[in-house]
Order: C-alpha cells, then sequence, then structure tokens
C-alpha cells in the first residue's frame, strides 16, 4: 500500500468531525483509509489519453421558471397562522448568536 494515512491524521480528522475514538477504532480506520486510498490511486495507472470530457452523460437539462412577483390578498391571516409573530411580522429563532 503506497497511500497509508498515520494514526496521528486520523485523529485529527477524528477531531474535526467531532468524534470520539479509542485506540483501537483509531487503528482500524487508519488501515482501511489506507486501503481505500490505495484502491483510489490505482484510478491513476488508467489510461485516459483518448477518452473524451465529460460533465454529464443525460443529455437533461434542468429547466426552471422565471420567477414572478405577486401580491398577497391577506398578509395578515397569513403570519396570524405563524407560531408566533409579533408587530405583523413573523417571529424565528436566531439564526446568529451574538
Amino acid at each position: 500500500m503506497a497511500d497509508v494515512i498515520s494514526s496521528k491524521e486520523v485523529q485529527k480528522i477524528a477531531q474535526l468531525a467531532r468524534l470520539e475514538l479509542t485506540g483501537k477504532e483509531v487503528a482500524q480506520y487508519a488501515e482501511q483509509i489506507s486501503a481505500i486510498l490505495g484502491y483510489v490511486s490505482q484510478l491513476s495507472e488508467v489510461d485516459t489519453e483518448n477518452v473524451k470530457l465529460t460533465s454529464q452523460v443525460t443529455g437533461l437539462s434542468n429547466v426552471l421558471r422565471e420567477d414572478v412577483v405577486e401580491v398577497c390578498s391577506n398578509p395578515e391571516a397569513l403570519i396570524r397562522m405563524a407560531p408566533e409573530h409579533e408587530n405583523n411580522l413573523i417571529k424565528v429563532k436566531a439564526v446568529f448568536d451574538s
């Protein structure tokens, strides 16, 4: 196996993913990830010289519609249906903490 990942690298990946791994798991994942990287590295040996670049093969494309702004006939009724509202506005949980 040419591409060997170290236990230290597995621990760093686990830390970034906020995973707590045992020593046994670190060793197991280092072996498994190294095997995967070894398998993927075989792709570099494939001759793609005469292979046409492809971004998609189905021929399908997105069908989009134009956005149309419409006036709501009764916005107050919609606001009243919201779980929480205040001053004619819908209240939602904070997205960013200050």
